[in-house]
């Protein structure tokens, strides 16, 4: 299809936006509810209902991730510390100071950097086990100097947490971990029970009942963002390879049935290569069936006239991961206005950003790119400001504020400047 064939609502709805979680918001506040009253209790008995595990203990022993980082393969710990090195090296350089603004009058202001203290990470966890999640959250946490940094994480039916999330857990320097998952997780990082410490921010992604217990628990406690299925769009031109994108787009499909996996290109025949690729590729896969419905309920391949149109509706799209598969990649980066992650060239797939790059892979979805920013240093801490004015230095501003207060109608603002001024005599 031709990007002048699209309706607004066909623009609309290139990506699917929403989780599906109609239904699951009262449940969902009864959960927190719970929780929130019952502690440690409601966790054990969420754990034996949701996750069918019976546990002893909530909290993962120092011991336990030396045991679980001892039995990790060589090869995929060699991978891990990898990772870890480069997503350590890239977020190194989000670091800032405050700074401090000197005035001729000796008046001075300034702005200083703290972290946030105490920090949740939630790792999905249950059926599936992703370390790289536990690195591209817990890594700029530390590297930001939050002291306590705790990760919540779903048991096992076995009553544990699978040993790559512990070990990357070890590597990355988490404080503590438990194991509790859902929205009763998410609770407890918000209201603390007897053994998991409340926060005051939550990160991390989720399912449905994670995604609302986040969203119901902001304002008690800071939160990452809102994130929804995951979305690839990729803009490629004659010079891009047909085998490469067909897999790039399944990278993405893979995950969810309600992910979204969007091709733009300008020619033809390279449009048609990747169907026919994508198709060829899909029965190579073990989770084909979750990508054969993402990619028949929301893939798309779409033809633009050039690739300044194809720019067009990247930016009013907005996409989690954009990959610019064309001559003169860098060129083009400088077109791109809202996109969560991009990658540059034919050989620099999303799942490079998603394991060992350094960028961070959390990231804007549900077209807020347009107004947000990939997880970094910067979610993990907060910023103050300060001034100081001697009296002569106030004095020169003193008229000045009353003249705005009393143009606000708010006199006590007036008289607070303005007596500064007066005699100390009544």
């Amino acid at each position: 299809m031709k990007i002048q064939e699209l309706n607004e609502i066909d623009r609309r709805s290139l990506f699917l936006r929403l989780l599906e979680n109609s239904g699951v918001e009262g449940r969902v506040c009864d959960i927190i509810r719970e929780v929130a009253q019952n502690g440690d209790r409601a966790l054990f008995a969420y754990a034996k209902e949701f996750d069918r595990a019976e546990m002893a203990s909530l909290e993962v022993t120092q011991a336990e991730l030396d045991a679980a980082l001892a039995s990790i393969p060589a090869d995929l710990l060699l991978a891990m510390q990898t990772a870890a090195e480069n997503i350590r090296a890239f977020h190194s350089m989000q670091l800032r100071e405050g700074f401090r603004m000197e005035r001729p009058n000796g008046a001075y202001l300034g702005q200083k950097i703290t972290p946030i203290e105490k920090v949740g990470l939630y790792i999905p966890g249950g059926t599936a086990s992703y370390p790289s999640t536990v690195f591209m959250n817990a890594i700029p946490a530390k590297l930001a100097g939050c002291p306590l940094v705790v990760m919540v994480s779903p048991p096992n039916a076995k009553g544990g947490i699978a040993a790559p999330i512990l070990a990357a857990a070890k590597l990355a320097g988490v404080d503590r971990v438990f194991q509790a998952g859902g929205a009763q997780a998410i609770a407890a990082l918000a209201y603390g029970t007897e053994t998991i410490p409340k926060v005051d921010k939550i990160v991390g992604p989720g399912n449905a009942y994670v995604a609302e217990a986040k969203r119901q628990v902001f304002g008690r406690v800071a939160i990452d963002m809102i994130a929804g299925p995951s979305e690839i769009l990729i803009v490629a031109d004659e010079t891009a390879n047909a085998r490469y994108l067909a897999a790039d787009l399944l990278s993405q499909a893979e995950h969810d049935k309600l992910a979204s996996a969007v091709l733009i290109t300008n020619s033809w025949a390279l449009a048609a290569q990747v169907g026919e690729e994508i198709e060829r590729q899909l029965a190579m896969l073990p989770r084909e069936e979750i990508a054969r419905a993402s990619i028949e309920r929301n893939g798309r391949i779409l033809v633009a006239d050039d690739l300044h149109s194809a720019l067009e509706l990247v930016n009013e799209l907005a996409p989690e991961h954009l990959e610019l598969c064309v001559a003169e990649p860098e060129r083009w980066l400088a077109y791109v206005k809202n996109a969560g992650s991009v990658f540059l060239g034919n050989d620099c797939p999303e799942a490079l950003g998603d394991y060992l790059a350094g960028p961070n892979h959390t990231l804007p979805t549900s077209g807020t790119a347009r107004f947000s920013s990939p997880l970094s240093v910067d979610d993990f801490v907060k910023k103050t400001q300060y001034t100081y004015f001697s009296k002569d230095a106030f004095q020169e501003y003193a008229g000045m504020i009353a003249v705005f207060a009393r143009a606000e109608g708010l006199e006590a603002h007036a008289r607070a400047a303005l007596i500064r001024g007066e005699s100390e005599e009544r």
